[in-house]
């Protein structure tokens, strides 16, 4: 007797699987700079998981993020650049819109572990978007390595008995999309490695299961150890995807949320290279992106374009077959993955004002790959002078006029973008705020 289906029937199953909406997993790396992976060029750090998936995926060359934490996040997830939206360090405004609605609204799963920093509200996971959530750093700000303080969906739980935070997320991430491999699922994991105190992980000679606190045991030379690991980690969910047999079905998007610690000095296609977190040269803002999708990217590319971190959100978008909101700035990097040519940026901006406290110092500028034009008038031509040494003064060749012009025309576009509104609000929070003298200092 014959087992072959009616063909009828084949179709129908063959139209319902390329209807289901894929899986998707957005990881984000803590100060992590487009330096320290091996695939990249680096050369100081072991890498293997992140090689493997940049081997059969698309590793971007140009990736580009905020500066700093706090606005990269808010970039991230949201899809809009810091000027329209950026209220404070460790705040995302509860009236934005973030890729947590958007996707479980449409049908998913929505799930964060990792690194929260963005509001103390026990509701805040929730609120924006994300049904599960195991997190360090929302209501307090625990120890988040050896001995660390998380919180399961807001209920806080310390850990005593030589536990390591990161490996604790990611046995949550590994129970998350075990426990929704039936349907579609979000998973966004804002790691939290490998961010300073530079301590020791349990695979590391020196490890101790019963340290306690982040002032122990800090030496830069551990910053190897947790790269190690983080890696480690990543492989470890890739590898729970392959056995529940959805693998194919997911896409996998990792990157760094800025870049690495000024402290950290790695070997980056032969020659030493600082890291620059906090500073808008590309030593602070230059992050990897591999994105990794066996399903759909069957073959290792490397791509060249632009990006920013506002193109995630309409990236997951389009993954998902859901609409995109008219009042994101990002662009779709979705083609690229197809092997298509997509619509490539011209140029990348960015509004960076950290305001931890009355700075209220903005840096503003755009750039592309040659160039970098600051709102202040200074310009650089990145190909002779990659790290801003030495703004462009006097006569310039035609080449670099037409770059400054067309820099000049997109910085023109965000004159008037800052909602004033913003700045009366984060105003009446400095105003409302005890003398610093005065406050109290929160429970480490």
């Amino acid at each position: 007797m014959s087992r072959r289906l009616p063909l009828y029937i084949a179709l129908l199953l063959a139209t319902t699987a390329q209807a289901r909406q894929p899986n998707l997993i957005l990881i984000m790396a803590d100060d992590f700079g487009h330096e320290c992976v091996t695939a990249n060029g680096g050369e100081s750090y072991a890498t293997p998981n992140l090689d493997r998936l940049a081997a059969g995926g698309v590793r971007f060359e140009h990736c580009h993020a905020q500066p700093l934490c706090t606005p990269t996040r808010v970039q991230l997830m949201t899809g809009r650049y810091n000027v329209r939206n950026y209220l404070n360090f460790g705040t995302l405004l509860r009236t934005e819109t973030t890729f947590g609605h958007l996707l479980q609204s449409n049908g998913y799963a929505t799930g964060i572990c990792g690194k929260w920093q963005l509001g103390a509200e026990k509701d805040a996971p929730q609120h924006f978007g994300f049904a599960e959530a195991c997190l360090w750093q929302h209501t307090r700000r625990p120890p988040r390595y050896a001995n660390p303080g998380l919180e399961y969906d807001s209920v806080e739980r310390d850990f005593h008995q030589g536990e390591y935070g990161p490996q604790l997320v990611n046995d949550w991430a590994l129970d998350f999309v075990t426990r929704h491999k039936e349907q579609p699922f979000f998973l966004y994991y804002p790691m939290i490695l490998t961010h300073d105190p530079f301590q020791p992980t349990p695979d590391s000679t020196d490890w101790d299961p019963k340290a306690v606190g982040e002032n122990v045991r800090r030496d830069v030379r551990h910053f190897a150890d947790m790269v190690a690991f983080m890696d480690k980690m990543i492989g470890r969910l890739d590898a729970k995807l392959a056995e529940l047999g959805i693998r194919d079905d997911t896409l996998l998007l990792f990157l760094g949320d800025n870049g690495t610690h000024s402290s950290v000095t790695s070997r980056f296609r032969g020659t030493d290279f600082r890291g620059g977190k906090g500073t808008t040269t590309r030593r602070g803002t230059h992050v990897p992106l591999i994105a990794s999708w066996p399903g759909v990217v069957r073959e290792g590319r490397v791509c060249a374009d632009l990006v920013s971190t506002t193109d995630f959100l309409p990236t997951l978008c389009g993954a998902a077959g859901i609409a995109i909101p008219e009042t994101v700035d990002g662009v779709s990097f979705l083609p690229q993955l197809r092997g298509e040519a997509g619509q490539p940026r011209e140029w990348l901006y960015a509004w960076y004002s950290p305001r931890q406290r009355l700075d209220l110092t903005v840096r503003e500028f755009t750039f592309d790959r040659d160039y970098k034009l600051y709102r202040d008038g200074r310009f650089f031509d990145l190909r002779s002078d990659p790290f801003e040494e030495a703004p462009l003064t006097g006569a310039l060749t035609s080449e670099q006029s037409e770059g400054r012009s067309r820099l000049q025309a997109a910085l023109d576009r965000f004159t008037d973008a800052r909602p004033a509104t913003l700045d009366r609000q984060f105003e009446a929070e400095m105003k409302g705020r005890a003398p610093e003298g005065k406050k109290k200092k929160k429970k480490q």
